[in-house]
């Protein structure tokens, strides 16, 4: 399947069968999966209408297995195909489905080369035996119109009887009936080349993706007792653990257990740069291990991997069009038949009302088919999209479809959740105010406290205890009140770590308040750009702990950067007006581009009105990384999550940065104001050079030859302006700080 265009042309003919559901076909994979009753419809109706349609479909486990990723899974009830690539609704490529094969050895190549050889040979018998060159051409035609025909027949019979495949038949064999034999032979030529090259195109686009796939290594070595095994790493289960020896590829995602060394994430982050990895640090299947032995613990499976996901969020790319495309899809429909209609007026009308001469006529008509031909068009959108989300996914800017790629170029407001967006997500503690205990005791029940949360924040106060040497009491009843507090018991006592704003309410419930010299300590912490936690007894305060996450390095560039390009950010926090300022006057923020105090329910308010306010009608994008965040990026029209965050925003976002720069926010909304840019262009090549050959046919100056370059050659055009798109480069590469190696440490 050489478009976008040919999926959706499978699907609707496969969901117009009795007893199909769940219709799903890949770009990328070249699959066809679906639910089929067979009592309704038998698999062998459903894999003819694929024949016929010009496609010639396998089980998946056959020939299929070839190009199927080995962390896919089997679906019971489900039929899978995998296919040829070809055009169904329009376009009629049978190429090979062999990876790697050359192009003439595929069937659309030899259909080339067999029909270029035919016309060369009349051309040159031309010159002696007029007759037999004639007899050639003719010839010529009918051997690459033959093809064409059955699938525009097929194509008719399904539901579809405007097809491009319709539209050159008519204009090849109607050339043959008027006496043109040469130009039917360069008509259908000049077409199986076009497609040829269009299939070519495809592959290309496809062939990073296939690539991600290939990424992760066949085999593992397996820990077991003071030994290795080799086992097939797709294989490999959760808590399994395994050796990556210098050189070799990371068999799984997991965490490292014992070992240091340089790691390229490069396959799958697009991180350019090695980065030093030790024990306790995650990994990801795919990548290379350059200098160390390491010991990795396996903590996800085959199918749920890394590069298993990004997989996936890319064929859902796919089924999601932009609003362009789908315009483009509405108006081809209409589109081609209209051609039909003029050209059918063009042949008859001056003929039968004027008297005109009918072999003239009926030439112009039978151009005006060929130049009506929609291919430039229809590809002019998926084309560009398909191009862009697979530059975006080699520099780790994951985008999940072509309708989010679309509203990221226009979005005039970014809003960026400070905690792990912003900022590192890496909080330190750096002071305690102990009141009513000591110190070292007020840290003891803050991290038993704390011991059952994963927020960064409750990390933090863990990792200062674990520094300290403090042995940690047993928590009971663990409760998390999402931005408020975590409350816990701890030694029979009912203790709260939280936000000031909650240990007040605490104290206003119990009829007190917060002792002056709290509410002062908390004043000072904040004004320092800290962010302050209060441990509670019930209502009494026993201290305070003061913690300060510091900004990513390329923060303060970034939003530099977004302004630059019109965007205007905007810091979201649940920390307090103070601490949110002193941290906004770091990155170079005004204060009015913060909003600070906000639970998750009022990051969801606030984007909902983001987006109904005038500045935000054109679009509002948000970045965020936590569970808190999930919310708000789905209610965003373009919800960006940081590729270091939860599997929860992950999956709520539209958009992934995968190398966790802040920068790829810039860089996503070039990349996308990048692929419009190249769409209109894309529009404007299709109707301009159909609409200059549609006044030139008219006036009799266009034969039938230079029409279907109005169509082949545009078609050629569009798709390698798109192309364009595959070697899409940032327009600044923010420099980022890595961690410092080990001393000795050498990478290669």
């Amino acid at each position: 399947m050489d478009c976008a265009n040919c999926v959706r042309g499978v699907e609707r003919m496969v969901a117009g069968l009795p007893g199909t559901s769940a219709v799903q076909t890949s770009f990328t994979r070249q699959t066809l999966s679906l639910a089929l009753d067979e009592s309704r419809t038998p698999r062998a109706v459903l894999e003819g209408n694929l024949r016929a349609l010009g496609y010639v479909p396998s089980l998946r486990g056959t020939a299929g297995a070839a190009t199927t990723p080995p962390q896919e899974h089997d679906h019971s009830g489900h039929a899978h195909a995998g296919h040829d690539h070809g055009h169904g609704e329009g376009h009629g490529h049978d190429h090979a489905a062999v990876p790697g094969q050359a192009w003439y050895a595929g069937t659309q190549g030899r259909l080339v080369l067999g029909s270029g050889a035919l016309l060369a040979l009349a051309w040159t018998f031309g010159f002696f035996e007029p007759a037999l060159a004639t007899w050639g051409y003719v010839a010529a035609t009918l051997l690459g119109v033959w093809p064409l025909a059955r699938r525009a027949w097929a194509s008719a019979r399904l539901g579809e009887p405007f097809s491009i495949n319709m539209l050159v038949t008519v204009a090849a064999l109607g050339a043959l009936l008027i006496g043109e034999a040469p130009e039917g032979a360069v008509v259908v030529f000049f077409f199986a080349v076009g497609e040829l090259l269009e299939g070519v195109a495809a592959g290309r686009a496809r062939a990073g993706i296939q690539a991600l796939a290939a990424l992760t290594p066949r085999t593992a070595l397996l820990l077991e007792g003071e030994g290795t095994r080799e086992v097939p790493a797709a294989s490999l289960g959760v808590g399994q653990t395994v050796q990556v020896r210098p050189g070799d590829r990371i068999p799984a995602d997991g965490l490292i257990l014992s070992g240091r060394s340089g790691v390229d994430d490069s396959p799958v982050t697009g991180e350019s740069v090695p980065v030093f990895k030790a024990e306790g640090d995650a990994v990801y299947a795919g990548s290379i291990n350059t200098d160390g032995v390491l010991t990795v613990r396996v903590e996800r499976a085959a199918q749920d991997n890394t590069i298993a996901r990004i997989i996936a969020l890319v064929e859902e790319a796919e089924s999601s069009r932009a609003p362009t495309a789908r315009f483009i899809d509405r108006f081809s429909r209409v589109y081609t038949p209209a051609v039909v209609l003029v050209a059918a007026l063009v042949a008859t009308v001056p003929p039968l009302a004027l008297g005109a001469d009918w072999n003239t006529w009926l030439y112009r008509g039978l151009a005006l088919l060929l130049i009506g031909c929609p291919c430039a068009l229809v590809l002019s959108v998926p084309a560009a999209l398909t191009s862009a989300i697979s530059a975006g996914t080699r520099r780790g800017l994951l985008v999940k479809g072509g309708a989010a790629l679309e509203k990221l170029g226009s979005s005039r407001l970014v809003a960026l959740d400070k905690t792990g967006t912003l900022t590192a997500g890496r909080p330190r503690v750096t002071d305690i105010a102990a009141f009513g205990a000591g110190r070292a005791e007020v840290l003891r029940l803050a991290a038993a406290t704390e011991s059952g949360s994963s927020h960064p924040l409750a990390r933090a106060v863990l990792a200062a205890a674990a520094e300290e040497g403090l042995t940690l009491p047993t928590a009971q009843d663990a409760q998390a009140q999402a931005g408020r507090a975590v409350t816990a018991t701890v030694e029979g006592r009912t203790l709260s770590v939280g936000s000031p704003r909650h240990a007040a309410e605490q104290a206003q419930a119990a009829g007190q308040t917060l002792p002056a010299e709290v509410q002062a300590q908390i004043a000072a912490f904040e004004a320092q750009g800290r962010t302050a936690v209060v441990l509670q007894d019930g209502a009494v305060c026993l201290g305070v702990l003061a913690l300060r996450d510091e900004p990513r390095p390329d923060a303060r560039a970034t939003l530099a950067r977004l302004r630059a390009l019109g965007v205007r950010p905007l810091m979201l926090t649940g920390d307090n007006a103070r601490t949110a300022q002193a941290i906004a006057d770091d990155l170079g923020l005004a204060a009015g581009d913060v909003r600070a105090e906000l639970l998750p329910a009022d990051k969801l308010r606030l984007i909902t009105g983001l987006r109904d306010s005038h500045e935000g009608r054109a679009g509002v994008a948000m970045v965020g990384d936590g569970i808190n965040d999930a919310p708000a990026l789905a209610q965003a029209d373009v919800g960006i999550a940081m590729g270091g965050g939860t599997d929860v925003a992950l999956e709520a976002a539209d958009a992934a940065l995968l190398r966790g720069r802040l920068a790829g926010v810039a860089e996503l909304i070039e990349l996308s104001r990048a692929a419009m840019v190249n769409i209109r262009v894309n529009i404007a090549l299709a109707l301009g050079l159909k609409l200059v050959f549609l006044v030139t046919t008219l006036l009799g100056s266009t034969n039938l030859w230079m029409a279907i370059l109005a169509d082949t050659g545009a078609t050629a055009l569009v798709t390698a302006n798109a192309l364009r798109l595959l070697r899409w480069r940032p327009r600044e590469d923010a420099v980022v700080a890595q961690p410092p190696m080990a001393a000795g440490t050498r990478l290669t």
